[in-house]
């Protein structure tokens, strides 16, 4: 079966996020005072095949621990849909 996942990696909520921080300031500066927050991460689309769901979910979160997200800084979540 063919499966993508769609992952997002952000930076862990008790951490200062500077790349978000900077872009906020600038949205302030452009006149948006209304946005209170933001923060930057990594949006990653990945294609597998697997034999089913369980084993397509095993491969995405063993690329999401070793490689894609740092868990010490981040924390991902994903959604895995057939194609």
């Amino acid at each position: 079966m063919n499966f993508r996942a769609e992952i997002n990696v952000m930076p862990q909520k008790a951490l200062l996020d500077p790349q978000g921080k900077t872009v906020h300031q600038s949205m302030q500066l452009l006149g948006l005072q209304q946005i209170n927050d933001v923060r930057i991460g990594k949006h990653i689309t990945v294609e597998l095949e697997a034999a089913n769901e369980a084993e397509a979910k095993a491969k995405v979160e063993k690329a999401c621990k070793e490689l894609l997200a740092n868990q010490v800084m981040e924390h991902y979540e994903y959604v895995l849909v057939v194609v």
